[in-house]
């Protein structure tokens, strides 16, 4: 599993991002290394995970297996 976190606030906008370490602070979701699993988190998956409406950094580097 791979987690993704929370950061920002109401006034900048909240953003998911990879918590690549699992260690960062906050409310996490977790998701299967798996293409699917990321579109189907992008299309509303993360914003019912944490409750408000966000945007989606895609990750800096390949997490996904097959990528």
């Amino acid at each position: 599993m791979v987690r993704f976190v929370l950061s920002g606030d109401a006034g900048t906008g909240w953003l998911v991002r990879l918590d690549p370490t699992s260690a960062a602070p906050g409310r996490g979701a977790h998701l299967h290394p798996d293409r699917r699993c990321w579109q189907a988190a992008t299309r509303g998956g993360f914003a019912r995970s944490f409750r408000r409406r966000l945007r989606v950094e895609a990750p800096d580097r390949p997490w996904a297996a097959g990528d």
